[in-house]
């Protein structure tokens, strides 16, 4: 009885959590947000969607841990938009999430997204660690070179760019280091025009 109360616990702390950050997006060039979890999601697959399952495991080869509750030792956002041939790719909710089999939270990243409005959150239980798009990317489960079409969800990451606050980087787009209030715009093909340097988070982010 007690192992169970815990259980029960543990997931009500997930879900609290997962309501303690969530905030409205602001227009930007990403889908607005929803509050269906990905398992319930009948939209046609594009190949970006998430998929639960297997969340706890690309949180791990993300090189994260699995945790029971957001963070509050570390805490800032950074906003992404994904653009393929200048056609906006929307960032689904719950990046960052393990999951039951029935499709329930359980586990939580201190990277991770709450909606579709792109925006990253940083909500770590330790203060100082360095956190990166490559990482986001691999919790997302796409870019992971398994279709060899350029451009793909599933495409090497050669041939996509990336600029940060309207500014090209230079070197590979995984080792972009979020940071607070961060714009970054990931892209394949031309580059948008003009690039995206800002984003206006909602209050209180």
């Amino acid at each position: 009885m007690k192992k169970q109360l815990a259980v029960t616990a543990a997931l009500a702390g997930i879900t609290l959590a997962v309501a303690g950050c969530s905030a409205t997006a602001t227009p930007g060039m990403t889908a607005p947000p929803t509050a269906s979890s990905p398992a319930a999601s009948s939209a046609a697959s594009t190949g970006w969607e998430l998929k639960p399952q297997g969340g706890g495991d690309r949180i791990k080869a993300a090189g994260l841990q699995v945790l029971n509750a957001e963070g509050a030792a570390e805490h800032f956002h950074a906003h992404l938009d994904v653009l393929v041939d200048g056609k906006p790719v929307a960032v689904p909710a719950d990046i960052g999430f393990s999951f039951t089999p029935a499709g329930q939270p359980n586990g939580i990243s201190a990277l991770h997204s709450h909606d579709k409005s792109g925006i990253i959150h940083i909500e770590a239980p330790t203060a100082g660690a360095t956190y990166t798009l490559g990482q986001f990317l691999t919790e997302w489960g796409v870019l992971d070179g398994t279709d060899p079409t350029p451009g793909t969800p599933h495409s090497a990451q050669d041939g996509w760019s990336v600029a940060v606050n309207g500014v090209p980087h230079d070197g590979k787009i995984s080792d972009v280091v979020l940071k607070a209030h961060d714009e970054v715009v990931l892209f394949h093909g031309a580059a948008p025009v003009p690039v995206p340097a800002t984003f206006t988070f909602p209050a209180g982010l």
